[in-house]
């Protein structure tokens, strides 16, 4: 317990901040999933607090994220689609299946499936990342415009026929289910569909109004009644948030814009005694179990949505252990991938039972956290607790914020989450690297995330496994990866055997056997903690890597800066053809290894170094 309040003051300024940081992404998350902005509020609230708790990376902050909602959009909106159009109805068996992958996250972490993380191609990882901003911006263009299908009556009238197959498809199933024989007792059937009353029809279309309107496609094929009946006002707002959250960051970064943005158009909206439209009441209280879990359960309803509970729980896994490296980088500290995703699936199960969203590590509320001084798990705990404290204290305040402003907090989002540096790397990237990122995007946007990324992961295997059957035939005495061994393990190459031993202090060697590809990203890292400290130079020897692929230059180009920042000056030696090309691309050569560093043999190189350090070793005297 002395441990846990170690850094008390630290922790509770870093997880107040978090917390503030939060907010109005809980809020918005949790509108724009379809279950509406309690969700995302309660997601946050006991994600963040239970994965803290039990998590394995100390300065961790978890809640909702766009990747996470996007998948849960997709969820909510088939099952309240299974169920025409009720909320209620269907609200039972989306959070069984949000709870069912939080029982599964528990499970990978129990077997430690974390460690296997890192073999997910990065065009894969980019492709979807693309995918989910893209579909949060098309997503959003809607409440932008101030425009919500079930309160457009044209538009719903033309859905009243199909309500009314709806309303007789339910007679005849209810009739069913009593063991009425339609075609002996139809006068039975007649009774009950002369008691449909013309509001109950009405209120059946406005569902199949909003449910043909929802995603990305419902979205497309509304925008043009969008635009004819567009909604300035809310527009403005929208707009108005967007240029706050941009224009804030200019001035100062120690005070969220995203908060500033909402507190001010969400202020002025209200005072000025505008008619806009808020968003869903938010409920006061405590938030109490969903025990409808329990009694509506049904395996028949679930079982189709197994896999994508397991997409679920996989995307939050990857989700959280990329923001665990990300914490560890900025406090220099090992995150444990097993009790992180143990820490993260008991979140996502307790947030499903009280009618959360799912959710995962945090990349920005964790750096956020780190930056105001987070150091332990208690700063989590902390900004759950604060979102606890908004929720039963501000509740009806809340409730009156502007939805047009949370689509302008999510157009941010969706445009902050796109991958760019790998967009930005298309024109260097190999061909088929670059196939994969857009069939990945496209398919992820237009059909279903899920598939995109099983579709990604197999090509990426198919093209990998090619890849290395080629360079087995052209180089028959490539040795596999075998990591960066301590070096008196390591047997000189023919050319090292008369390395000077008074530079052996300055001087490192280390040798790269094989392909560096996505898979040996976690060896590759383990460079910079074999350099002793008394190194001044390393060389890094080429030689055998005939091919790189985008996720082993990004690694490399992590491993070359991180020895930089120590002023360790990196040596390549014998680098190929494949590999000098894609290094040159992303500007390792020449911004963090200039041309004069980069030689095509080992004599040359050492010819170059025994002149630098005689020259660093003369100017120390």
């Amino acid at each position: 317990m002395k441990g846990f309040f170690s850094n008390l003051r630290g922790d509770t300024f870093g997880g107040l901040t978090a917390g503030i940081v939060a907010l109005p992404l809980a809020l918005a998350f949790g509108v724009s999933s379809g279950l509406g902005p309690s969700a995302g509020l309660y997601g946050a609230i006991f994600i963040s607090f239970f994965a803290a708790l039990f998590g394995g990376t100390n300065t961790q902050i978890s809640g909702p994220t766009a990747p996470m909602t996007a998948v849960s959009m997709l969820v909510i909106a088939g099952l309240i689609g299974a169920n025409n159009g009720d909320v209620e109805k269907a609200l039972p068996a989306i959070l069984t299946v949000f709870l069912l992958a939080g029982l599964i996250q528990i499970g990978l972490g129990a077997i430690g499936i974390g460690k296997y993380i890192r073999y997910i191609p990065y065009p894969v990882v980019s492709g979807f990342m693309t995918a989910i901003g893209v579909m949060i911006l098309i997503t959003q263009i809607l409440p932008a415009l101030g425009y919500y299908p079930k309160d457009d009556k044209a538009y719903v009238e033309t859905f009243k026929p199909q309500a009314e197959e709806v309303i007789l498809d339910k007679i005849l199933i209810d009739e069913a289910g009593e063991g009425i024989l339609v075609l002996e007792d139809f006068r039975e059937t007649i009774r009950r569909a002369e008691k449909i009353t013309d509001d109950e029809i009405y209120l059946e279309a406005e569902a199949l109004a909003n449910s043909r309107a929802s995603g990305v496609l419902g979205s497309i094929r509304s925008l043009p009644r969008a635009i004819k009946s567009i909604s300035y006002l809310e527009l403005i707002l929208c707009l108005m948030t967007i240029v706050i959250i941009y224009g804030f960051k200019k001035i100062t970064t120690a005070v969220p814009s995203t908060l500033v943005a909402l507190l001010i158009v969400s202020g002025a909206a209200y005072g000025l005694g505008l008619d806009y439209r808020p968003i869903e009441k938010i409920p006061s209280g405590f938030p109490v179990p969903n025990l409808s879990i329990i009694t509506n359960f049904n395996l028949d309803t679930i079982f189709p949505y197994f896999f994508t509970a397991l997409s679920l729980s996989f995307l939050g896994a990857i989700d959280s252990l990329l923001t665990s490296v990300v914490a560890d980088n900025m406090t220099k500290t090992k995150h444990n991938p097993t009790k992180e995703l143990i820490g993260q699936g008991i979140g996502n199960s307790i947030a499903a039972i009280f009618g959360g969203i799912p959710g995962a590590g945090a990349t920005i509320r964790t750096v956020v956290n780190i930056n105001a001084g987070g150091k332990t798990r208690l700063s989590g705990m902390i900004a759950g607790v604060l979102l606890l404290i908004v929720l039963l204290a501000l509740g009806p305040i809340a409730s009156q914020i502007p939805a047009a402003v949370l689509a302008g907090i999510l157009i941010t989002v969706g445009i902050g989450v796109m991958d760019y540096k790998g967009l930005k790397a298309i024109p260097s990237m190999p061909k088929i690297e670059v196939i994969i990122m857009i069939i990945v995007l496209v398919l992820s946007v237009f059909w279903d995330l899920v598939y995109a990324v099983g579709i990604g992961l197999v090509l990426a295997s198919l093209a990998f496994m090619k890849k290395m059957g080629d360079v087995t035939v052209m180089e028959s005495r490539i040795e596999s990866l075998n990591g960066f061994e301590n070096r008196m393990l390591e047997k000189p190459w023919k050319d090292e055997i008369n390395f000077p031993t008074e530079l052996k202090e300055e001087i490192f060697v280390k040798h790269l056997n094989g392909p560096l590809f996505f898979g040996s990203n976690n060896e590759l890292q383990e460079l910079a903690n074999q350099i002793p400290e008394t190194a001044s130079h390393v060389i890094l020897r080429m030689d055998r890597v005939p091919y790189m692929d985008q996720s082993g230059v990004y690694t490399l180009e992590e491993i070359i800066l991180g020895l930089e920042q120590k002023n360790i000056k990196t040596q390549i030696v014998g680098i190929q053809k494949q590999p000098m090309y894609i290094i040159k691309s992303i500007h390792i050569i020449p911004d963090l290894v200039p041309e004069e560093r980069v030689f095509e043999d080992f004599d040359s190189c050492m010819t170059y170094l025994i002149e630098v350090v005689e020259d660093r070793v003369t100017s120390l005297k």
